[in-house]
């Protein structure tokens, strides 16, 4: 689970300014830690359907964010790639 303190540390890894809660990148970032703790939690409890539907649907978010941010943004693109070590 995502508690504030580990999301304003994510947040504090991407954000383009100091209140930045809502911009392109933010939102990859706590998405990817999302999906990291509950790719986790599936690996242990492989029967939980429900969990894995919103695994899949976090990692579509993201990957239009992604998207997004590819089309309008290509550096700030690249930048986040490598700053999460995500796969292009």
């Amino acid at each position: 689970m995502l508690t504030r303190l580990k999301k304003a540390n994510v947040m504090k890894g991407v954000a383009t300014h100091e209140k930045d809660t809502g911009s392109p990148e933010v939102q990859v970032a706590i998405l990817t830690r999302r999906i990291e703790d509950l790719t986790k939690h599936l690996r242990k409890n492989q029967k939980d359907k429900h969990s894995r539907r919103g695994l899949l649907q976090m990692v579509a978010d993201r990957q239009t964010h992604m998207k997004y941010l590819q089309k309008r943004y290509p550096r700030r693109y690249s930048a986040i790639v490598k700053k999460l070590e995500l796969k292009k």
